[in-house]
């Protein structure tokens, strides 16, 4: 996946100025797909260029050269054409996992400090998921088409913490 079809995707849910959108990605998108504002405002000059999506002085922008950026239909077509192409599965690129293989190879290294870092990581990012779901989805209401999918999202991003949680766990007892 590339950075333009994140930001295609959040422009479509809302058009909005740079600023707004890197702010936005930063707590929907960005949970899986990270980007910093600078880059996220590179991909925005470079999806104009390309015709994908289109800028206009913000309404609010007064003296300033706050631009507010809106999908055209290319950059649909775009983001239709990427999303019916396979996706591969996610690779996993874990630097801790090779602490661990050097810990195996080496003799004890003792990487239970890190260990309980990355379970208290986990835990503090799953109580921020719960309470996005608290919030957002278990209002008793029901939920269109597309907060059901963003719902989904947000389980799989649960089910991964906790599935964190209780692997370090287990990898700390089992290192004693």
């Amino acid at each position: 996946m590339s950075l333009s079809h994140a930001v295609l995707t959040s422009l479509i849910e809302k058009s909005s100025s740079g600023y707004d959108l890197a702010r936005r990605f930063d707590k929907s998108i960005g949970y899986f797909w990270h980007a910093t504002h600078q880059q996220i405002y590179r991909e925005l000059a470079r999806m104009e260029a390309a015709g994908w999506i289109e800028s206009s002085s913000a309404p609010d922008a007064g003296k300033t050269r706050k631009r507010e950026y809106r999908v055209l239909d290319a950059g649909r077509a775009e983001l239709a054409r990427w999303a019916s192409e396979p996706s591969p599965p996610m690779d996993l690129r874990d630097e801790f996992m090779v602490k661990l293989r050097a810990d195996a190879a080496l003799g004890e290294l003792d990487l239970r400090g890190e260990l309980l870092r990355r379970i208290a990581l986990h835990r503090e990012r799953l109580a921020h998921y719960r309470e996005i779901e608290q919030h957002d989805f278990l209002h008793g209401k029901p939920l269109s088409r597309e907060a059901r999918i963003h719902h989904m999202i947000l389980k799989k991003g649960i089910l991964y913490e906790e599935g964190e949680i209780a692997w370090n766990g287990e990898m700390l007892g089992m290192l004693g």
